[in-house]
Order: structure tokens, then sequence, then C-alpha cells
């Protein structure tokens, strides 16, 4: 087969290969960027196919071998990635930072001194609710409007923020600050 037959033939059978790549790719540019390259494989290595084989056969197998090898290459390159750089910035805050085991017990011991001195109408829908239950569960459960259970979760939480306002980020205190004063 002369190598204007052989291309001739390609050509014919190449408006076929177009609906195969787009099942394979799912994509109507990488489809047609597959289609391109099944081509150009096949017209570079013409040589290797044998007259009388079955050309579209052929050039099905260059493709469908070009999409695996292809998607190897992109699974390869994105599960390798070099996270060493993100890594460096990863929790700097010097506020997340335990150097001392101590700080952590003072940190927990404040939190549960802040919590017993809530009065226990707002200690027990905010613990309740902090455990997981469901504003209707707890609703239920206290025999309570859970307009009610709201109204006191949300009072705890903002007397809790107001005894531990010495563990905020920098920043934060003022932000609040702020909010409490517009209120």
């Amino acid at each position: 087969m002369t190598s204007l037959e052989f291309t001739s033939q390609v050509q014919k059978i190449s408006s076929s290969l177009r609906p195969v790549a787009m099942n394979l790719t799912r994509d109507a540019d990488d489809a047609k960027d597959l289609v391109q390259e099944t081509l150009l494989k096949a017209l570079l290595n013409k040589d290797k196919f044998k007259a009388g084989t079955n050309l579209k056969a052929w050039l099905y197998t260059i493709m469908r071998n070009t999409f695996i090898n292809n998607y190897n290459k992109i699974t390869k390159r994105s599960s390798n990635i070099d996270s060493t750089e993100y890594f460096q910035y990863f929790n700097t805050d010097e506020n997340y930072i335990t150097h001392n085991g101590a700080t952590t017990d003072f940190v927990v011991r404040d939190i549960n001194e802040a919590i017993a001195s809530l009065g226990s109408d707002y200690r027990t829908p905010f613990m309740m609710y902090y455990i997981g239950y469901k504003y209707l569960e707890i609703a239920e459960k206290l025999q309570i409007p859970i307009g009610t259970v709201k109204n006191r979760i949300h009072i705890a939480r903002k007397d809790l923020k107001a005894a531990l306002h010495v563990y905020a980020p920098a920043g934060a205190s003022r932000a609040s600050t702020t909010e409490e004063a517009e209120d």
C-alpha cells in the first residue's frame, strides 16, 4: 500500500473515530485532541501497519492505547503533588500551636470553669446542643419552646465568648467589641 492510499483510507475512517473518542473522554475538546493524536501516530507509524488487516481496528487500538497512556500520565501527575511548600504555611498561627502541655491544661480548665459559671437554665441546653442534640430534641427533653432553647444557647455562647475572650485570635476580640457596641 502506498503512502497516498494509506493516507486516503485513514482520512475516510477518521470521521468514525470521533464518536469513540467522545465516548472515552466525555469532553468534545479532549475528543478532538485524541483523534488528532491518533491520526498523527497512525501516519507516523504507517510502516507498522500490515496491508490486508483491518485498518479501522488498528486505528481504534491506537486511540484506546493513547487514551489509556494519557489517563495514566494525568493520574500519576496529580497524585505526586509536592506539598512541602504548602505545609510551611500550615497552622503557623501562634494561637494554635501548643508549646507546653501545661498551656493546654489551663485552657481546658478555663473552658470548664466558664461553662460551670453559666446558669443551669443556659448550661443544660448548651451542653445538650454541644453533645449533638438538635434544637427540637432539646425542646422536647426539657419541655420548653424551641425559641427558648435557641435563645438560651445563643446567650450561653455569648457569655462563653466573653468569658474566654483572652483566647480569641488577634483582631477577633476587637471585632466582637464593635458588634456588642452596635447591639
